[in-house]
C-alpha cells in the first residue's frame, strides 16, 4: 500500500488541471510564433533586419532574466507558508503575461520607413514585456512539476495529461488566429489578439487548481530553510549547474528542438501566403495535419516510454524521426502533400512533447542528489535561457535568408528565389538543428534507467 502511495499521490482531476498550464503556454506560443515575425515584416513592412534585431534583443533580455527569475523565486517569501512556493508566482506572472499579448499586435500607426525606429521600439518593448511575465509564470510552473510529482509512474501519467491537454492549446493557437486574420488587413490582427487574450485567460484559470503546491512539500522546504544553511550567490549556483553533464546535454537538445519549432511555426504563414498562394485560413490545413499526427502518436509514445523505460533512447528515436520527416517538407509545394507531410512531422513531435518533460525531471533529480538542494527554478531558468537562444537562431536565419534571396518586406508576391528561401528556413535548416541536438545528447547524456531509480531512492532518504 505504501508503495502505491509513493507512486501516485494526486488525482487525475488535479493532473488534468495541471495540464491546462501547458495548454496555456502552447496556445500563446503557437499564436505568437506563427505571426509575430511575419506581422512586423510581411504585413507592416518593417525592414527584416530591424525585425530580426528586435527579436534578438527580446531573446537576449529574456535569456538573461529567466535564470534570475528562477534564482529569486527559489527562496522563501512571507506568503510562501500560506499560499505556496510556486503558485503565487504562477498567478502573478500568468495574468499579465496573457494580457500583454495584445500589445504585440497594436504598434503605433506610422510609416514603416520614416517611422521604422518607432515601430522597432514598440516591437522591443511589447515582446520583452510579454516574455518577462511569461518567464515568471513558466519558470515556476515548470519547476513545480519535478517537485510536486515525484515517482516515475506519476510523472509519466502527468506527462500524458500535459501532452494530451497541451494539444488543446496547440490546436487553438494554430486554428483561432488564422480564422480571424486576413492578409493585408492589420485590424484583423488586433481582433485575433483580443480573442487570444480571452481564450488564454480561460485556459490559465483552468490550470490554477492543479498548479497549487502540496502543503507537505512547502513545509518540508521551509523546514530546510530554517536549518540556517547559507544560500549560495547567483553566480555560484549558475556555475554549479553548468558543471552537470546530464543537464548540459539536455539543454543542448532542448535548445535545438525549440529552434526547430520556432523555425517551422514561424515559417508557416510565409509558406501559406507565398509558396501555396493561399489565404491565411489555408494555414488551418497544415496545423490540422501536424495535430492529427501528434494526437495519434501521443498514446503510442506514452505506451512505448513505459515499456522501454529509457527516456534517452526514446528521445533519440524521436529525433531521428523528426529529421527524416522534416527534410522533405522543403520540397512540397502542394497543399495536400504538405498536409500529409505535416502529419508525419506531428508524429515525431509527439515524442518530443512526452519525453522532454520526463528528461527534465530526471536531470532535476540528479542535480538535487548531487547538491543536496532543490533549486528547480534556477535550472528551469537556465533551460529557458538556452530556449531563448533558439529565438535568435530563428531570427538570424530568417533575416539572412530573406536578404540573400531578395524577399521584399510588405509585398503581396515574392520572386521564385525568395520562395525557395522560405522553404529553406521552413525545413532544411530545422532538419540540421535536430541532427546537431541529437548528436550532443547521444554523446553526453549519461542518466541511465538504473541511475534514475537510484536518484529517486536517495531523494527519499534525504527527505528532499
Amino acid at each position: 500500500m505504501e508503495k502505491k502511495e509513493l507512486e501516485i499521490e494526486h488525482s487525475k482531476k488535479e493532473m488534468a488541471s495541471f495540464g491546462f498550464g501547458l495548454a496555456t503556454m502552447q496556445f500563446l506560443r503557437m499564436a505568437f510564433t506563427a505571426f509575430g515575425f511575419f506581422y512586423y515584416e510581411a504585413e507592416i513592412g518593417l525592414n527584416v533586419w530591424l525585425v530580426g534585431l528586435g527579436f534578438i534583443i527580446f531573446a537576449i533580455w529574456n535569456a538573461v532574466n529567466d535564470p534570475l527569475v528562477g534564482y529569486i523565486t527559489d527562496k522563501p517569501f512571507k506568503f510562501t507558508k500560506k499560499w505556496g512556493r510556486r503558485f503565487p508566482w504562477i498567478m502573478i506572472g500568468g495574468v499579465p503575461w496573457v494580457i500583454s499579448y495584445f500589445l504585440v499586435f497594436t504598434p503605433p500607426s506610422v510609416d514603416p520607413v520614416s517611422g521604422a525606429w518607432i515601430i522597432f521600439g514598440w516591437l522591443v518593448f511589447s515582446t520583452c514585456l510579454f516574455d518577462t511575465f511569461n518567464s515568471i509564470w513558466w519558470v515556476n510552473y515548470y519547476a513545480l512539476y519535478p517537485d510536486k510529482f515525484r515517482s516515475n509512474k506519476e510523472r509519466r501519467a502527468v506527462s500524458g495529461f500535459m501532452t494530451s491537454i497541451g494539444v488543446i492549446g496547440v490546436t487553438l493557437g494554430g486554428l483561432v488566429p488564422p480564422l480571424l486574420i486576413t492578409y493585408g488587413d492589420l485590424s484583423t490582427y488586433v481582433l485575433q489578439a483580443g480573442v487570444v487574450v480571452i481564450v488564454g485567460l480561460i485556459l490559465l484559470f483552468l490550470s490554477a487548481p492543479g498548479s497549487r503546491d502540496d502543503q507537505v512539500l512547502v513545509d518540508r522546504f521551509l523546514a530546510k530553510q530554517e536549518e540556517g544553511v547559507e544560500r549560495e550567490s547567483f553566480m555560484d549556483v549558475l556555475r554549479m549547474t553548468l558543471h552537470q553533464r546530464a543537464f548540459l546535454a539536455y539543454i543542448a537538445i532542448y535548445m535545438f528542438y525549440q529552434a526547430v519549432v520556432y523555425s517551422i511555426q514561424g515559417s508557416l504563414p510565409y509558406v501559406v501566403r507565398f509558396v501555396l498562394k493561399m489565404e491565411a485560413r489555408g494555414q488551418l490545413f497544415l496545423q490540422i495535419g501536424f495535430l492529427i499526427g501528434a494526437l495519434v502518436s501521443i498514446p503510442i509514445w506514452v505506451k512505448v516510454a513505459r515499456k522501454v523505460n529509457n527516456n534517452k533512447k526514446i528521445l533519440l528515436i524521436s529525433a531521428v524521426l523528426m529529421t527524416v520527416f522534416t527534410l522533405p517538407l522543403a520540397f512540397l509545394n502542394n497543399a495536400t502533400a504538405l498536409m500529409i507531410g505535416m502529419i508525419f512531422w506531428g508524429i515525431s513531435l509527439g515524442g518530443f512533447w512526452i519525453i522532454t518533460i520526463l528528461c527534465f525531471a530526471d536531470v532535476i533529480d540528479n542535480a538535487t542528489v548531487e547538491t543536496g538542494k532543490r533549486e528547480e527554478g534556477v535550472y528551469n531558468g537556465i533551460r529557458q535561457f538556452f530556449a531563448r537562444l533558439a529565438i535568435i537562431m530563428q531570427a538570424m536565419s530568417f533575416a539572412i535568408i530573406h536578404t540573400l534571396t531578395g524577399f521584399v518586406e510588405g509585398a503581396d508576391t515574392q520572386s521564385a528565389q525568395a520562395v525557395w528561401g522560405i522553404q529553406i528556413h521552413f525545413a532544411i535548416i530545422p532538419a540540421f538543428f535536430v541532427v546537431c541536438g541529437a548528436l550532443i545528447f547521444w554523446k553526453y547524456y549519461d542518466l541511465t534507467p538504473e541511475k534514475i531509480e537510484e536518484n529517486q531512492r536517495k531523494l527519499r532518504e534525504l527527505n528532499l
